[in-house]
């Protein structure tokens, strides 16, 4: 472990490449208490949004604004959704860079650390720093565009399909798989790590990254 404080001046991913042993770390803030909560237990998202899940799947079945098959078909649709938030938010929003030192930051704040210490267990999922502004934000849009009736368990299965995510992402990282399925995400994401950073945006699936045209080259 290194209590180094990094995260400016250093090269693109793409020209970056693993040079610390697995399971190596880093320290990211000089507070302690932003330091603190930059590090998560991988159960600590399943415990926090699991509830919010249920909380609003219940008020909408409560409320009798949609039959229950509707509701089960709109949270659906919300996981499905959330599999192309990923993919955009992998792609645009943690893939970002800027070459002054506030845009690598920035970058390394978001993403850039977990590809340079990939095997980091505290932080192979999403912090709740992060993901609970997400959260609000999604939840409004969706409160808006689609009223409340709809937009919430919408949003439910929005927040299931990111659980996934994170399950996932811990599992291939954490994990060696033994199913089929399972080898095929962890050679994927893999793939994206080590061989092609502009390649394989899809964590919980491949399937935006074939409709996009952006699955990994194995040796670029």
């Amino acid at each position: 472990m290194t209590n180094q404080l990094i995260g400016s001046g250093l090269p693109p991913l793409s020209k970056r490449v693993r040079v610390v042993p697995a399971g190596a770390t880093c320290r990211m803030f000089e507070s302690d208490f932003l330091e603190r909560f930059s590090r998560i237990h991988p159960a600590t998202p399943f415990v926090v949004w699991i509830p919010v899940a249920v909380l609003f799947l219940v008020r909408s079945a409560l409320r009798h604004d949609l039959a229950p098959i509707s509701i089960a078909g709109t949270f659906l649709l919300g996981m499905f959704a959330w599999s192309l938030a990923e993919y955009f938010l992998h792609k645009y929003v943690f893939h970002w860079t800027n070459d002054k030192p506030w845009g690598k930051r920035i970058h390394f704040l978001l993403h850039g650390v977990h590809h340079d210490y990939p095997d980091d267990k505290d932080r192979l999922v999403m912090p709740l720093l992060t993901s609970t502004p997400l959260a609000v934000i999604f939840y409004s849009l969706f409160a808006f565009a689609l009223g409340r009736a709809v937009g919430e368990p919408f949003f439910a299965g929005f927040v299931v399909g990111y659980l996934f995510y994170d399950g996932t992402h811990y599992f291939v990282h954490h994990f060696v798989p033994t199913s089929r399925w399972g080898k095929l995400l962890r050679r994927h994401h893999m793939t994206h790590h080590f061989a092609d950073h502009d390649g394989g945006f899809g964590v919980s699936s491949p399937l935006w990254d074939v409709v996009f045209r952006t699955m990994p080259a194995k040796h670029r």
